[in-house]
């Protein structure tokens, strides 16, 4: 058997390099079919409604003299704040808590945090019905490790990310012209 493989392999001079190359496919392959399975289902839909702001407050209005806020954190560009006596909400949803950020003082950014898988559910289905269905196509993946959805308006973007292996989730509601100001400001001051 053996004095048979060595004639084989007399016969054709590359006959190594052939196994080695179509080893290093099928393994190449299972790597491509790995990194797709794992892979973040990430949407982006075109925004139905733009909000233009967040609850009754719009875009780019000063915070400060808003007497139902409290500054959480404060630095030379950004400033946060919560709400003063109510609390965390999202759409009648209880959350972790709601931030709202200015940046050079104009209003720029809400940070949403919740736990839970049930807040997930609801937060999904009152942002599909405020903001624009997401499309299920056959075959895409609506469940996993990580779960990314944005929904883009003329003024504002909605990213909801949820991570279901730590069951918490995160809704960033933002400016689209005011919110690129926090990376701006940060790499400038190296905050």
């Amino acid at each position: 058997m053996i004095a048979f493989a060595e004639k084989r392999l007399k016969a054709m001079p590359n006959a190594f390099w052939i196994c080695s190359s179509l080893r290093m496919a099928r393994r190449l392959g299972l790597f491509v079919v790995l990194i797709f399975i794992l892979a973040v289902p990430a949407f982006a839909i075109t925004m139905a409604n733009d909000p233009h702001g967040f609850d009754h407050l719009t875009w780019g209005i000063p915070l400060t003299d808003i007497p139902e806020l409290t500054v959480t954190r404060s630095n030379s560009h950004t400033i946060d704040y919560q709400f003063r006596d109510r609390p965390p909400v999202y759409a009648d949803i209880p959350v972790e808590s709601v931030h709202l950020s200015t940046v050079d003082d104009q209003f720029a950014r809400v940070t949403i945090r919740y736990n839970g898988a049930k807040a997930h559910a609801q937060v999904l289905q009152f942002l599909e019905r405020s903001y624009g269905r997401i499309e299920r196509i056959p075959g895409q993946m609506m469940r996993g490790l990580n779960q990314q959805y944005t929904w883009r308006g003329t003024d504002t973007e909605i990213s909801l990310t949820y991570e279901a292996n730590r069951d918490r989730g995160f809704i960033f509601i933002e400016s689209r012209n005011l919110a690129p100001r926090f990376q701006d400001r940060m790499s400038d001051t190296a905050e």
